[in-house]
């Protein structure tokens, strides 16, 4: 049976309690770097599991996964590529083409499914475009249907930025047709694509959702055939739908947690979850350190 690299992923972040940020980072980084079914991995890391609580560690431990994931999907299709250590204000990941000498900043981007409306600076295009610096590409790697699937000022944003929106499903395709660089084949057309796609659209129209028109670009540049790239959507959605399931038994459990409580077991999660000592005692730290310097 193959090894669930992806549940492995899961229990290292589950079970990293008080340990070392930095070391559960490096553990994540092995179990990633020697997964041997990656590629169910990464149809899987684009969704961040509900039992994360918001802002934890545990989801900063998640970003690092998916961090991890994604160096390793650029260096399956032949390309060099690390992950950067910088905190905030930084792209996630360094790519460098070791053929054709071009360089790319990478954002590796993961949502909830509870996740209700998002907005454009859940993406963080313009900042993904800041952050490029000396790279001559800014890549944006996001769940596919994540993406607006109609206007969006993110579309406009990636034009005139020219970041490309690119996503986990488009580097599974990539992987699985075995598709890499060579002397005769650059990915670059792919990753300039908001660049080149800015000359045919109207000012009008720059809001409109482009993926359509970047799978055709992606499908030209690799000669494999849309229906190709239809059965392996087809196959994600299936997926999609599975982790759909998982996760609303995640919520419904919880739901028959709290229909068990007692009274003054619901009274003490309510003030848990208000995290008013948390507040009280910030009210109390402000208030001590005020001091008059007249």
């Amino acid at each position: 049976m193959e090894k669930n690299m992806y549940k492995d992923i899961l229990e290292i972040i589950e079970k990293s309690g008080k340990s070392d940020f930095e070391e559960i980072t490096k553990e994540l980084e092995d179990c990633i770097n020697t997964d041997e079914n990656f590629i169910e991995t990464l149809r899987q890391i684009g969704a961040i599991p509900e039992f994360i609580v918001h802002d934890s560690t545990e989801e900063k431990l998640f970003s690092k996964a998916s961090d991890a994931v994604l160096s390793r999907a650029f260096r399956e299709i032949g390309l060099k590529s690390v992950v950067l250590k910088e905190r905030g204000d930084s792209a996630d990941v360094l790519v460098e083409s070791p053929i054709h000498g071009y360089t790319l900043v990478a954002d590796a981007k993961a949502f909830r499914m509870s996740r209700t409306a998002k907005n454009q600076k859940d993406f963080k295009v313009v900042a993904l475009s800041c952050w490029k610096k000396d790279a001559d590409y800014a890549v944006l790697c996001s769940p596919y249907f994540q993406y607006p699937s109609k206007v969006s000022q993110i579309y406009a944003q990636a034009i005139s930025h020219n970041v490309c929106l690119f996503s986990w499903e488009h580097l599974i395709f990539l992987i699985d047709n075995n598709i890499k660089e060579t002397a005769d084949f650059s990915f670059s057309p792919l990753w300039n694509f908001s660049n080149l796609y800015s000359r045919k659209v109207l000012s009008s129209d720059m809001k409109q959702c482009f993926i359509n028109a970047f799978n055709s670009e992606m499908l030209g540049l690799t000669g494999l055939s849309n229906e190709i790239f239809q059965t392996q959507l087809e196959k994600q959605i299936k997926i999609i739908k599975q982790r759909g399931t998982a996760e609303k038994s995640f919520w419904e459990m919880e739901i028959s947690k709290i229909n068990s409580y007692t009274k003054e077991e619901a009274i003490l999660e309510l003030i848990k979850s208000k995290k008013i000592y948390e507040k009280i005692a910030q009210i109390d730290t402000y208030i001590q350190g005020i001091k008059y310097n007249g």
